[in-house]
């Protein structure tokens, strides 16, 4: 596994998680952002729901990277 694989593996990831829909899968699971106070969000279950907000407000740059390792790959077979 070399290095271009694993950021593939990160992107795959980040687009995984960048289309998560709230309303569908993280409220009825009580995975809502809106649930945490501000002291709740220091617990690892606190960091993964920032984590996934944060890939959401990033679409745009992972539009971008996507189209890039697109053409890496057409170019490079």
């Amino acid at each position: 596994m070399g290095l271009w694989t694993l950021l593939e593996g990160f992107l795959l990831l980040a687009n995984a998680l960048a289309i998560i829909n709230e309303d569908r899968f993280l409220a009825p699971r009580g995975w809502s952002f809106s649930e945490f106070s501000v002291g709740r969000t220091k617990s690892l279950k606190g960091q993964i729901i920032g984590l996934i907000y944060a890939t959401q407000y990033m679409r745009v740059p992972l539009i971008l990277l996507n189209a890039i390792c697109i053409v890496v790959k057409l170019v490079s077979g």
